[in-house]
């Protein structure tokens, strides 16, 4: 049998690894040909929600290009459901929520998860695939801003003006429903690391759109207590993500995560100084490179690989999720490379 390959495990606790690890966020996914085949039986949600099915998908990119570390299928929104949120994926548009938040009474209506029944699928899941993989599996969730941004603008938006004036004016309701995600999602966590997980990451997709001064008010005491839930009940590292997010990297710093996701606009190496090279940190190519000739790839992604300081904690990864129709060639000869450095 081949041997155990904890290097990402290594690198995220920032001790000595051969090489850096190398994994995608979204590196199963519909640019893929086995997996478009996948989706043609099944909808997202049943891939979820179907265990086999579930570890099937998230097997595709290691039997395919050898990633040091794979990430269970799922998507954010799946724990919503079971805590009473109405939504549908709408194709070109993303998650469509049919009862946005609107008062501090839906927040209290929010129901709490019962592991045992609501989300046992996702454990399932784990436990197939902690028995298949020679590499960590991460779990992961939506952080709680993420999620409640979803929640109270009904889905996608470009100016969050519903999810802001419902911060800004009703504070309270705001706080009651970032606790509870907060508790939630963290025992969620939990639950993914006693099913199998070896790492977990908080996706804080939208968070970047906020001033450091609303952050630290209204979302950063929230991170720092599910974080610290998370870290008092298990040693796996937490890996903090968040997009167009390098103005809030010192304050990410805090919640307590082992790594912090830089995304693709922010420059790595400085990045990782700023952080004062006390956390490990994970990225960042530009998604949209993969797109380009392997020329232009190769010479960009050794740029990223040189310009990182010769110390442990660099995992190597896009600086943000692979795209549709990225050309898997061009996937498979990045794996390579990455894992050709010693």
């Amino acid at each position: 049998m081949t041997a155990f390959n904890d290097r990402f495990l290594k690198a995220c606790r920032q001790e000595e690894t051969d090489r850096p690890p190398v994994w995608f966020m979204r590196q199963a996914g519909r640019y893929q040909e086995k997996y478009r085949a996948i989706r043609k039986k099944h909808t997202l949600v049943e891939i979820c929600k179907i265990p086999e099915v579930c570890a099937e998908v998230t097997l595709l990119p290691i039997e395919q290009f050898g990633f040091d570390a794979a990430i269970v299928f799922s998507d954010i929104m799946i724990p919503l459901e079971p805590m009473g949120v109405d939504f549908e994926y709408k194709e070109g548009v993303g998650p469509v929520i049919n009862n946005p938040i609107k008062s501090k009474k839906d927040v209290e209506n929010l129901k709490d998860l019962d592991f045992g029944k609501d989300l046992l699928y996702t454990g399932e899941s784990l436990g197939i695939l902690r028995k298949a993989l020679n590499v960590p599996c991460l779990g992961f969730v939506g952080a709680p801003f993420t999620l409640a941004s979803y929640m109270l603008e009904g889905g996608p938006s470009k100016s969050y003006i519903k999810m802001k004036s419902f911060m800004y004016r009703e504070t309270e309701a705001w706080h009651l429903l970032m606790d509870k995600l907060a508790k939630n999602m963290a025992q969620y966590l939990l639950f993914q690391v006693e099913s199998g997980a070896m790492a977990v990451q908080i996706f804080d997709s939208w968070v970047g759109i906020l001033n450091r001064e609303d952050y630290r008010e209204f979302v950063l005491p929230h991170m720092q207590k599910m974080v610290e839930e998370i870290k008092s009940a298990t040693n796996v590292p937490v890996v903090m993500f968040g997009t167009n997010s390098s103005h809030l990297l010192q304050d990410m710093k805090t919640t307590g995560a082992d790594v912090i996701g830089i995304d693709w606009k922010t420059d790595m190496p400085s990045a990782w100084k700023e952080l004062n090279y006390e956390v490990a940190v994970q990225g960042n190519l530009d998604p949209t490179l993969l797109f380009a000739d392997w020329e232009l790839i190769e010479i960009r992604a050794k740029k990223l690989l040189d310009s990182m300081p010769d110390r442990p904690g660099f995992i190597f990864n896009l600086g943000h999720g692979i795209l549709p129709k990225t050309p898997e060639e061009n996937v498979r000869k990045l794996v390579n490379l990455v894992q050709g450095r010693s």
